[in-house]
């Protein structure tokens, strides 16, 4: 009898102390029955600890049916804490909640949404003080010129005119040693006192501004959705508003009322690259109570504006999606600006979306969430159609101006009427106004580097990866590269497989963009932004400023350059190969295509100055070019469903992608056979769900790695998670060594 109770107890992994850094260590208690039900992910517990069984507090972070030692040699958990939840408790359950919807370990969950302990010594601020008065410092001076202790006579001389010094003003430009400070210090003249301080990021300190005028729109959406969270309906909202037309402006209005009620705000955005304008826009407003964290950050800055977080220091962290899980302690609402973007998808386990774990970290802390965008995900369109979302318009540009002026180009006949040039007829002669007027230029292309790829003209050879199933890129400086492995190799002289000496490129990257440009318009001056020109720290930053301050004429870039940068004398956006995600072997390319055209069109013109667009396609009648051209979102948005429902694609369906990788080929798939058998034997009878696969992987060899996947299609998402879990089990169970299995829910990309 006895035994068979032990057998129906359920059992808690429990962190004694919940850091980034002890996750990997969790002990498993038992649950005691005066607890069943009340012991859940996130609570904390007394535990007795060690061979003392010394009362300990600790995090539940998993529960379990099945013990991993002997019951009979297992502790109970004693009690759960009265103090109720902390912040830690919220990052628990948003964990768990992570790893049960998305597919991974709970201590890979916790590590994504945990902050790594600062590891460095915690920084100091020193300040010299002086101790005596002016006739005692002035002896000392004398004193010291006849010893020839010249550097005692600057610090004092220095401390008659102030009588507190920062210490490092002292040692870099008095150039004062520390054992003379020490001296100093042991006579009494001096005292040296220590401060801990936080880095701050945040490095332009620009007077606070005043609020804008805001239109009747935006006033509106404001108002309204700060009604329904005073009323307790804080809920989801999404703001669809052409480019141009303030976004950015209700985003500060809603936080600053926030702010005013004593909560914080989260402000997502989707790359790096916006960092620099938006957080220059928000500290005007909000002062020092405003931080950043991106991966530009040093692990000690990343620490400290955690740290701040936590202790109530800041009102506002702006960042990419990791800022997700910033720890605040009163969460008023979290804003998604470019909701639609594939960067709010993480590509490493838990794969999770950073809209769908904003509103469970929303509904944990009864906070609002709020997106944003002129080009709507698909997903967050069709969810305000059901009524999930609260759905506000912002229809017109704040300048007042007009859209932009947009022109299809089909490159097929540019071709037939003897222009071989990247730039169309139309594209150079407005490049050439622009110039002659002192107005700005964006090009634009979807692709980084010098050239597509290498290949023979004689055999058909192309240039590939040795450990990956894609082909080489040129570089300018003669390198072949690998962006999926960062191989690189030099070009060439003849082809490898045949001896021929025509080697010649696909020639369609920013670099040879940039060259042409110059050797159409000499006098042009040129900026590049890509992957490959923003390596550094500061290098969005002096690109971006520098194309503002108008020490640029055009600006030539990768899809960083169109999203969400404002500059009003840019009157010209040149997209100069459109096609190019169109020609992707994924279900999203209709959808990004649009999204990248709008963006991109939305450039021009933001000013008083009215702006045109060119669009470059060998495509002009799909309906996706079609529709941006027009900067017709409602007319796009109804196509494309009309795929979607058909295929049943997300968002009208759910997929859940299985990836396995292996170093043996037929391993993978074999793997992924089990798996579809599995699925078919248990849920076989289920008439709504969808099996396509097993099968090589679109780029089926990465690092010398086979990838194999299966996709499953079905309407409810949680059949998807019941297949997961049970693949998981299975998984556990058979412990494969050397083969790696990944869980995808509605993935951004096509394996």
């Amino acid at each position: 009898m006895a035994e068979t109770a032990i057998k129906e107890k359920r059992y808690a992994d429990v962190i004694v102390e919940i850091s980034h850094e002890k996750v990997d260590r969790a002990f498993q208690y038992i649950i005691p029955e005066a607890l069943a039900g009340k012991v859940v992910p996130g609570v904390r517990v007394h535990v007795p600890f060690g061979t003392g069984n010394k009362d300990m507090t600790g995090y539940v972070v998993d529960l379990s049916e099945k013990s991993d030692y002997p019951p009979e040699k297992m502790k109970e958990i004693r009690c759960i804490d009265e103090k109720g939840t902390t912040l830690e408790s919220d990052l628990i359950q948003t964990a768990y909640w992570m790893k049960s919807h998305y597919g991974s370990t709970m201590i890979t969950a916790l590590k994504t949404v945990l902050p790594v302990k600062q590891k460095l010594k915690q920084p100091e601020r020193k300040k010299i003080i002086r101790c005596c008065g002016r006739e005692e410092i002035e002896r000392q001076i004398a004193e010291c010129a006849r010893k020839h202790q010249t550097a005692k006579v600057r610090v004092l001389n220095a401390l008659l005119e102030e009588e507190i010094l920062p210490y490092s003003l002292l040692r870099e430009k008095l150039n004062v040693a520390a054992p003379t400070l020490s001296s100093l210090e042991k006579q009494g003249i001096i005292a040296i006192e220590k401060e801990n301080y936080y880095r701050n990021p945040v490095r332009r300190i620009q007077a606070r501004e005043a609020a804008r005028e805001l239109s009747g729109e935006q006033r509106f959406i404001i108002e309204d959705i700060m009604g329904e969270y005073r009323a307790g309906r804080p809920g989801t909202s999404l703001i669809h508003g052409i480019t141009g037309s303030g976004k950015t402006e209700v985003y500060l209005g809603i936080i600053e009322q926030m702010t005013a009620m004593g909560k914080q705000a989260i402000m997502l955005i989707p790359e790096i690259a916006l960092t620099y304008q938006t957080l220059l826009r928000f500290y005007k407003r909000f002062g020092d109570r405003v931080s950043v964290i991106n991966s530009t950050l040093s692990m000690g800055e990343k620490y400290d504006q955690t740290e701040r977080a936590r202790r109530g220091e800041l009102d506002v962290m702006i960042g990419p999606r990791s800022a997700l899980f910033t720890p605040f302690p009163n969460l008023g609402v979290i804003i998604i600006d470019e909701e639609h973007e594939n960067s709010y998808k993480s590509e490493t386990m838990p794969k999770y979306h950073a809209r769908e774990t904003a509103i469970q970290i929303a509904s944990l802390k009864g906070a609002s969430v709020v997106l944003g965008s002129a080009t709507p995900s698909l997903e967050a369109a069709y969810r305000a159609e059901k009524g999930e979302y609260r759905r506000y318009r912002l229809q017109k540009r704040l300048t007042g101006g007009m859209l932009p002026q947009v022109y299809t180009v089909d490159l097929r006949e540019e071709l037939k009427e003897g222009n071989r040039s990247i730039f169309s007829r139309k594209l150079k002669e407005l490049m050439k106004q622009r110039l002659e007027a002192g107005e700005q230029s964006m090009l634009f292309l979807n692709r980084r580097g010098y050239a597509g790829f290498i290949s023979c003209r004689a055999c058909g050879h192309v240039m590939k990866c040795p450990h990956c199933d894609v082909s080489l890129s040129e570089h300018r400086n003669g390198m072949l590269v690998c962006h999926y492995c960062g191989h690189a190799e030099i070009r060439p002289e003849l082809c490898p497989s045949c001896g021929s000496k025509y080697l010649l490129g696909f020639r369609a990257g920013t670099e040879q963009i940039e060259e042409a440009v110059h050797k159409e318009l000499p006098g042009a001056r040129v900026l590049r932004m890509d992957a490959d020109s923003t390596r550094s720290k500061e290098s969005y930053e002096k690109i971006l400023s520098a194309f503002a301050d108008g020490k640029a004429d055009i600006l030539v870039g990768t899809q960083m350059i169109v999203k969400g940068h404002d500059f009003p004398n840019v009157t010209l956006v040149g997209i100069l190969a459109a096609d190019l995600s169109l020609n992707q072997n994924d279900y999203r390319a209709g959808e990004r295509t649009f999204q990248l055209l709008t963006q991109a069109a939305g450039r021009a013109g933001r000013g008083a100055l009215p702006g045109e667009v060119v669009i470059q396609t060998y495509q002009p009648e799909h309906y996706s070019i079609v529709h941006a051209a027009n900067q017709d979102y409602e007319s796009f948005y109804q196509e494309e469903m009309i795929y979607r429902e058909l295929l049943q694609y997300p968002p009208a369906a759910h997929m859940l992608a299985i990836l396995v990788t292996s170093g043996e080929e037929e391993r993978g798939s074999g793997v992924l056979e089990i798996f579809a058998r599995m699925i078919k034997e248990r849920f076989g009878d289920d008439g709504m769900l969808y099996l396509i696969g097993p099968a090589p992987a679109a780029v089926s060899k990465i690092n010398d790695l086979y990838r194999h996947t299966l996709y499953l299609k079905h309407p409810d998402y949680e059949r998807l998670v019941q297949i997961k879990d049970m693949l998981e089990a299975y998984n556990k169970e058979q412990d494969y060594k050397n083969l790696n299995v990944q869980f995808d829910f509605n993935p951004m990309n096509t394996y």
